[in-house]
């Protein structure tokens, strides 16, 4: 994921939490601007976790929040018997407006291949605030180590590793 971000990228709960256990939410706006969205299911999944806190109470309110239409609603049906609610809402919604997702979680970014539907996650956004002069690499492997230390499952322990 490199280069600015044009198309509609549709936001999961694994890659919002890593930026909110670190408070650091601004961050995914300043890499994709107007074309960061998420879906309903992904907020209530997020609620939960801030009501059991699991995750800070950060302010989302900048990310726009995109309700499916009645045929999105009855192909994530379908999806919901492989993923959460909130992996299967992203796809769906990706899957019929061209968009992409971004998700650590591995099931969802496996059928998100599947469905032809572009797929990154934290780990592209710290790369592409990096090609966007946001951040340098220090700076990106610091907030790798907090997102790391606050509970995110990262393959990698720098981001030397896949430049």
């Amino acid at each position: 994921m490199t280069g600015k971000i044009k198309s509609l990228v549709l936001l999961d709960n694994t890659v919002l939490s890593n930026f909110a256990n670190i408070q650091r939410p601004a961050l995914i706006r300043k890499a994709l601007g107007d074309s960061a969205a998420t879906v309903q299911e992904v907020i209530d999944e997020l609620n939960v976790g801030v009501e059991r806190g699991a995750i800070p109470d950060v302010d989302w309110s900048w990310l726009p929040i995109i309700s499916m239409t009645d045929d999105e609603r009855h192909a994530y049906r379908t999806l919901l018997k492989r993923l959460n609610e909130g992996e299967a809402a992203c796809l769906i919604v990706a899957s019929a407006r061209g968009g992409r997702v971004l998700t650590d979680d591995r099931d969802a970014r496996k059928i998100a291949m599947e469905m032809q539907i572009p797929v990154s996650g934290t780990l592209g956004i710290l790369v592409l605030l990096m090609d966007l002069g946001h951040i340098s690499i220090q700076e990106a492997d610091e907030l790798l180590k907090l997102m790391i230390e606050k509970g995110y499952f990262s393959p990698i322990r720098s981001l030397v590793e896949i430049l």
